[in-house]
């Protein structure tokens, strides 16, 4: 469940510029809730203009934004491909460089992809239509319908809202469909049914339903929970019902399971009922019929007639565990879902975790960690089991899976570590092969780095891996600067990834960069991330702590060197590292944060978020949450350090009001402090590669004021 719930979240109508929430009496910065106030905009362009300078006029900031803007604008990286077309006819790729700021949508051929410079054919040019209608668009992927593939819905936010809208688009004559499908701007899920069919969850207005209250069909997150057909050549408004949910789930959306041909195998709607538990229905004949899955549970594909899926809690009365894979045989859970049996396909050990699945034609391609190291393993459908096979991929690295062909057993697989470029891979599951077919071309100076993994010992005993990138021959003083790395949460994994910005502006300039894998995430599956949820919370934060105590007891750094930095959830952690142990720490830069945790069900899209923290509005889950909660805990006479907090006025996921009231807050008890509030730039408090590369310039110059002068 929670790859689709993450997917879900990631595309998505917010209510930007609408009234604030009802405000907290004992509050005085809910105003700041207003994303584009005026007083709010007036406040943050005023911060703006004060912290700017002071990371601007650094004499090494112009030097970083040069090697930020080269970095992300280089144009010999790997362009990451799609399979497209009948027969593997083309690959797709979005593209963005200095000549095309907002991207391009092209393809080639795998002929031509293979050589050092494939010949490209635009298919969407991203720049030219945001000039032609005058709008901040961002690219927000493409849905195209199989198996031709030429009929796509192109998805567009405007300044990096998770908000989008999506019009046809015809890959043959390179332009949007006359009178095509073509939806104004909201949080929406959607999926091809058919060419002249799409499913569709959006706001459709006020529900008069039962239950509904006369309010918009949005949850109480903010999401879609009414899900509808839509048949061409009618308006949107005449959508029929097809499914529906509560106002109180997270959010409704289709899901359409096809076969190795592009036919449609089974018309589904999952319902999200938290963030990590969902119900699975079969949308059959005008009916629905309830699935059993657990509530914590991932359909990840159909292989053969096979539909595998993951589970993120025990199932006792099926002998499953939580981290399993399993099976469905498609066609007798359709015949009768009651009495259809689901088989184990693989059970990863207490060190192991899932971290990728795809399928091609004929195979099931997992990407399997082990001591949050990865490997690629083929599996074949064989009588009724698989057979299991490991691709030779290099070792003690990253793997993760791309593309993959549903014509024949082809996909792409990319591997990386922290000192080692990217590599991609061609794989043939059929033929147990690899083929390498890129490598990027080192950023930065390598040769005078090493990495290596320690374990720190967490506040109940259970042993926390971390990486340290460091400088061979390192001394071990405490006088090392120290930038220390993490998130903790959603089961989202930290695994070595090849960073082109750290590298040239950390790593070269002889900075030690720290990666600490805390609970909350998955790195060692599901189970690592329960042990950190809600009345568990603070375990993830005293993971954190360990990790930097043992840094420092390693003599690898010190407080005064040691610098820590996150974002959305991981920027939760380091306002937790604020409020709690400051004294650890002298440079902390906050990213797009969850901050207030009081309010945060009532701001953004915080109340798809219960599941992982629990709800401020029960007085037992508001006890555990206010001990931690930063924006509650900033208190006078403390040592806290001079933070760095940065976030994006278009963010309506997390909601900028976190950001702006940690800020205030901190002014009003008198400490000093950075901010930087990016107009636009959605989630990622970046809209386009030239902002991008800014943000990193103006990181870095912070943390090389704190721990390197």
């Amino acid at each position: 469940m929670r790859s689709y719930l993450l997917a879900a979240i990631m595309t998505a109508a917010t209510l930007t510029g609408a009234a604030a929430p009802a405000a907290s009496s004992d509050d005085p910065f809910t105003w700041m809730e207003e994303i584009e106030g005026t007083r709010a905009l007036d406040w943050a362009r005023a911060e703006n203009a004060r912290s700017l300078p002071v990371l601007q006029n650094d004499p090494r900031y112009q030097g970083f934004l040069d090697e930020a803007l080269k970095i992300v604008n280089a144009k010999d990286r790997i362009p990451a491909v799609a399979f497209s077309g009948p027969g593997e006819r083309e690959l797709r790729n979005y593209w963005q460089d200095p000549d095309h700021v907002r991207g391009l949508w092209r393809r080639t051929t795998m002929e031509s992809y293979r050589t050092a410079e494939p010949q490209w054919e635009t298919i969407l040019d991203v720049d030219t239509l945001a000039k032609e209608e005058k709008a901040n668009w961002v690219w927000e992927g493409s849905n195209c319908l199989a198996p031709d593939y030429t009929r796509c819905l192109v998805t567009l936010s405007d300044g990096g809202k998770d908000a989008v809208s999506f019009r046809e688009f015809d890959t043959v004559t390179k332009s949007f469909v006359k009178d095509g499908f073509t939806a104004p701007e909201g949080k929406q899920n959607y999926s091809w049914l058919d060419k002249d069919t799409v499913l569709i969850a959006r706001d459709w207005g006020e529900d008069t339903k039962a239950g509904g209250g006369g309010q918009p069909t949005l949850t109480k997150s903010s999401y879609p929970y009414v899900l509808k057909a839509w048949k061409r050549g009618t308006p949107l408004s005449s959508a029929t019902e097809v499914f529906r949910g509560t106002v109180d789930d997270v959010a409704v959306q289709p899901f359409v399971l096809r076969d190795a041909d592009g036919k449609v195998a089974a018309v589904m709607a999952t319902r999200a009922v938290s963030f990590f538990e969902a119900e699975y229905y079969l949308i059959e004949g005008g009916k629905t019929v309830k699935l059993p899955f657990p509530l914590k549970s991932s359909v990840q594909g159909l292989v053969k007639g096979r539909l595998v899926f993951t589970l993120e809690q025990d199932w006792p009365e099926k002998n499953l565990k939580q981290g399993d894979l399993a099976e469905y045989d498609l066609a007798a859970l359709k015949a009768d879902a009651a009495r259809a049996a689901p088989r184990l396909v693989l059970r990863p050990t207490g060190r192991q975790a899932i971290e990728g699945i795809t399928t091609t034609r004929n195979t099931l391609v997992l990407a399997l960690y082990e001591n949050v190291k990865g490997k690629a393993l083929v599996m074949s459908p064989s009588g009724e089991g698989w057979t299991t096979r490991t691709l030779d991929l290099p070792a003690n690295a990253s793997v993760s899976l791309g593309s993959a062909s549903d014509q024949t057993d082809r996909f792409f697989v990319s591997v990386e570590s922290y000192l080692t470029p990217t590599t991609l891979w061609l794989a043939d599951g059929a033929r147990d092969t690899v083929e390498q077919v890129k490598t990027l071309p080192p950023k930065f100076d390598a040769s005078k780095d090493e990495v290596e993994q320690f374990e720190a010992v967490s506040s109940d005993g259970t042993k926390i891996p971390y990486f340290v990138v460091h400088p061979k021959g390192m001394k071990l003083d405490g006088a090392n600067p120290t930038l220390l790395y993490a998130y903790g949460g959603f089961q989202v994994s930290m695994t070595p990834g090849y960073s082109a910005t750290i590298g040239k502006l950390w790593l070269e300039r002889g900075g030690v960069y720290v990666v600490a894998n805390i609970r909350g995430g998955g790195e060692f599956g599901p189970a690592w991330h329960n042990a950190g949820l809600k009345e568990h919370r603070q375990l993830v934060y005293d993971d954190f702590f360990a990790v930097s105590r043992d840094l420092i007891a390693r003599k690898i750094t010190s407080p005064r060197r040691l610098g820590i930095m996150g974002g959305s959830n991981g920027g939760l952690l380091m306002g937790v590292a604020l409020t709690q142990h400051p004294e650890l720490y002298n440079a902390i830069v906050i990213q797009v944060p969850l901050f207030d945790m009081i309010r945060y069900t009532q701001i953004g899209a915080g109340a798809s978020w219960v599941g992982e923290y629990g709800d401020p509005a029960i007085p037992a889950e508001r006890a555990w949450i206010e001990k931690y909660s930063p924006y509650q805990n900033l208190r006078a006479g403390m040592p806290y350090p001079e933070v760095y907090i940065e976030t994006s006025t278009k963010d309506d996921r997390v909601h900028p009001a976190h950001a702006r009231k940690a800020a205030a807050r901190l002014e009003a008890l008198g400490y000093k402090f950075l901010y930087y509030e990016n107009i636009d730039g959605g989630h990622a408090a970046a809209a386009n590669l030239n902002e991008k590369a800014r943000r990193v310039a103006l990181e870095y110059a912070y943390l090389s004021q704190k721990l390197m002068d």
